[in-house]
């Protein structure tokens, strides 16, 4: 294995594709340079803290021909993908509601690294629970539709040292009409991850601890396992997302998560932040 320490020196091996994992501050800067030398890249969410150079970055890809796919690993999650399955299939009816929640105390994240020094704690380095934790958001567009509307509140409330955001409390409007709500924090002792979809004719929950998505029919009255309860390996997603971006990258697939649905949801964590500044819904 070869290490280098910066971007020039990457290059002289003459990469095919990369995948980009620093601090989102740096993520388009970092990828726009590569592109310009046809580099197939894999980003890893969130595609960046600011707006400024995402479309340009979008159209030097299309103009290179470079994938660009961004690292919402949880498209590729098994019981998600059976939660969006059977919204397709009219399972549960026309869509009305979604709430999402995760959660889980920032400090534990990582053990053995102090998590003042992460990207997660530093507002410079695109932390804050808004980015990262926006598969949320991704995840949320991916089952009930575009997001239109969204108000919010967001906060430090603990006592954890950082200077970004370690709560949020997200209300949003979709396009198909439905309503949603979305938790995100870095505070509590106890992890937590769910979504609640709520359609005319069921229901479905998904339990991301115990890898569980369960629907209840109006037909039968009766809760049904879509996916059973199993000990998943973690990286099984990310395996799952590497192997679809080789595909991409051997043009046998086009990206799952796209520059333009990357840019969406952080227009979609920027329109939270506005909301949240200002105390009004902000249209996206």
């Amino acid at each position: 294995m070869h290490h280098v320490f910066n971007v020039r020196d990457a290059l002289k091996a003459k990469p095919r594709f990369a995948l980009i994992t620093g601090p989102a501050s740096v993520h388009v800067e970092t990828a726009l340079e590569l592109a310009g030398r046809d580099i197939h890249l894999l980003i890893e969410k969130p595609l960046s803290n600011r707006l400024e150079g995402i479309d340009l970055l979008v159209a030097l890809c299309r103009e290179k021909k470079c994938a660009l796919l961004v690292g919402y690993n949880y498209r590729f999650y098994p019981p998600l993908q059976a939660m969006r399955q059977a919204i397709d299939d009219g399972r549960i009816g026309r869509v009305l509601s979604v709430r999402a929640e995760v959660g889980q105390y920032l400090a534990d994240w990582r053990p053995g690294v102090d998590y003042r020094q992460t990207v997660s704690a530093r507002s410079e380095l695109g932390g804050g629970a808004l980015l990262e934790l926006s598969h949320e958001i991704d995840y949320v567009r991916w089952l009930a539709g575009e997001i239109t509307e969204v108000s919010a509140r967001i906060g430090h409330v603990s006592d954890l040292e950082l200077d970004v955001e370690d709560t949020a409390e997200i209300t949003l409007a979709f396009a198909s009409g439905a309503i949603g709500s979305i938790h995100l924090d870095m505070v509590q002792r106890a992890p937590t991850r769910t979504c609640k979809v709520i359609g005319t004719t069921g229901t479905l929950i998904w339990d991301g601890i115990r890898h569980h998505v369960r629907l209840y029919s109006s037909e039968t009255s009766q809760w049904a396992d879509v996916s059973a309860p199993s000990v998943r390996d973690r990286n099984e997603s990310y395996r799952a997302e590497l192997r679809h971006f080789l595909d991409c990258v051997a043009g046998k697939a086009t990206p799952a998560v796209t520059g333009e649905e990357g840019r969406r949801v952080l227009q979609i964590v920027l329109a939270a932040r506005r909301s949240a500044m200002d105390c009004r819904v902000v249209t996206v």
